[in-house]
């Protein structure tokens, strides 16, 4: 939630002028309750504004510089300052602490990029490049938005002709394919530019003929091609823009106003193969490899600790890698053999494409998903009730501190349970939401059957078709796996589990006493529940 400070300033301390305090105060407030924001403090002085030696002034831009507060609400600008060089001081320091100005004569709302006004002369130029900013910048949205790529340099593999991507006719199409199947086979960023670099492969500068372009590949080159969606055919424009026309500063645009148009390209890699590495990239983030050198290396973690397992050779097989490092002080061994755990996956996977192709299979499935459709329905129109119950209380709570019917500590407390309250509920319905939406897309059985059929043609478990089909293995102190399977497709993904395996929880241990523990309780996982 934004915490905003209020500024009023007058120039007197006469009955009108306090007055006219009391109504600054006021306006802010309803427009506070109208966005939902907090108030951090209203700052006053009863002073001219030409001078920049006011006390409340100075405090707020202190508590501006500590990053205090979000927002700063002012009448008009002449409430903060009546001369330029004041004007352009305040205005720096929003772009330095990024926070923003907002003033109710709507002359500036850096929220959405107006931030004129802050000195004649220098409103009469940037009032102007604004303008033209917002002209070439309506320009290029409106060209993106019917499908015509407006970048300067189309991405690696592709070339424009007439503002539409084309696949270039020579190599690079095969690097970008290569690049991805080598990300999900579990080669990091610097392997994979290292390899391209020593094999002499020109780099994306050199394939357009970019002056003083390297000759090796980076990590943030590769980090760039396997984020950019480009390669699934769609076009994915204004992911970024200028804070201000006075600044190269750029910000990150929320996906929700990039501008998104499908299947304008022809694609060189599919989108479940893209969503995989996006997943791949975000959980690779969070944890470093422990040493790349063998299968179920960072796919199979310790059950109990959550640290990775790691591969001991005398055992032919993996152990905890806390139980490796401090031999039963820290965890137990966790023991599994590589070679049991291999037989098992295959015969999951073979049994999950039997499955795939029983007559009954896809009706169980729609009746899943329209049961969990009903039910998150239900539960999302139960969360907006309650947020906006909540939104209400904020509001009162508000107008009871403005009226100081409320001191500054209870109006603390009362917010900060409420925003963790509209947090938490926040949350769970983009969830809902999100779930609900990935239930509205078909589940693509024909393009999975084909990814089966390959392996039951030849049944062999690389790192390629591990990591696209399984997200982790939790691996229980007797040794037995949890299996989390990974699908772009989340939502369907742990409804097409579910159904897949209602039958197959629990299988006969016996079969599997080869994995090197008890192998008590197999599981079959997919959405994290035991």
């Amino acid at each position: 939630m934004k915490k905003c400070a209020i500024y009023v300033r007058v120039s007197t301390d006469k009955i009108e002028q306090q007055k006219s305090l009391e109504l600054q105060e006021s306006m802010f407030t309803e427009l506070m309750a109208e966005r939902g924001w907090d108030l951090f403090r209203i700052y006053k002085d009863i002073q001219s504004g030409t001078t920049s030696k006011r006390p409340a002034l100075q405090e707020m831009i202190q508590d501006a510089k500590d990053k205090k507060f979000d927002v700063i609400l002012a009448k008009e600008l002449s409430r903060l300052a009546r001369n330029g060089e004041l004007s352009y001081q305040i205005k720096n320091l929003a772009e330095q602490n990024e926070f923003d100005i907002i003033t109710l004569d709507n002359a500036i709302d850096t929220t959405k990029g107006e931030s004129h006004m802050f000195g004649i002369y220098a409103w009469l130029y940037e009032q102007e490049s604004q303008r033209i900013s917002e002209r070439v910048k309506h320009s290029l949205r409106i060209s993106a938005q019917q499908g015509n790529f407006k970048g300067s340099i189309p991405p690696f593999g592709y070339h424009v002709v007439s503002g539409k991507l084309f696949l270039r006719d020579d190599f690079t199409v095969d690097v970008v394919k290569r690049i991805f199947r080598d990300y999900i086979a579990g080669k990091g960023f610097g392997k994979i530019a290292n390899e391209l670099s020593k094999e002499g492969i020109p780099t994306p500068g050199q394939t357009v003929g970019r002056k003083n372009s390297g000759v090796y590949w980076h990590d943030s080159t590769i980090r760039i091609i396997l984020s950019n969606p480009h390669y699934t055919g769609d076009l994915v424009q204004n992911r970024e823009t200028t804070a201000s026309v006075t600044t190269k500063r750029r910000k990150k645009v929320d996906k929700s106003e990039q501008i998104i148009v499908e299947n304008t390209h022809e694609a060189i890699i599919s989108r479940q193969d893209f969503e995989t590495v996006q997943q791949l990239i975000q959980q690779r983030k969070r944890k470093r490899p422990y040493a790349k050198k063998h299968l179920f290396t960072n796919i199979a973690f310790c059950a109990d600790c959550g640290r990775s397992m790691h591969y001991k050779a005398n055992r032919k097989g993996y152990v905890c890698g806390n139980y490796n490092k401090r031999k039963g002080i820290l965890c137990t061994d966790h023991h599994f053999k590589e070679a049991g755990l291999m037989d098992l996956l295959t015969l999951e996977i073979k049994s999950l494409f039997q499955r795939l192709n029983e007559d009954n299979y896809l009706s169980i499935l729609e009746k899943e998903v329209n049961r969990i459709i009903k039910k998150d329905k239900a539960q999302l129109s139960k969360i907006e009730k309650e947020l906006e119950a909540l939104k209400n209380e904020k509001i009162e709570a508000l107008r009871m501190k403005v009226r100081k019917e409320i001191s500054d500590e209870e109006y603390q407390l009362l917010i900060e349970d409420n925003n963790q309250k509209l947090t938490e509920l926040t949350t769970k319905k983009q969830s809902i939401e999100e779930a609900l939406n990935e239930s509205s897309s078909a589940l693509n059985i024909d393009a999975l059957n084909k990814e089966l059929e390959g392996f039951i043609a030849n049944p062999t478990l690389t790192p390629e078709f591990l990591h696209k089909f399984i997200e982790r293995i939790e691996i229980k102190e007797d040794g037995s796996p949890r299996i989390f399977y990974r699908f772009s497709n989340s939502y369907i993904s742990s409804i097409f589990f579910r159904v897949t395996h209602s039958t197959q929880r629990g299988l006969n241990a016996e079969t599997y006493r080869h994995l090197g523990g008890n192998g008590t309780n197999i599981a079959y996982l997919n959405d994290g529940s035991s």
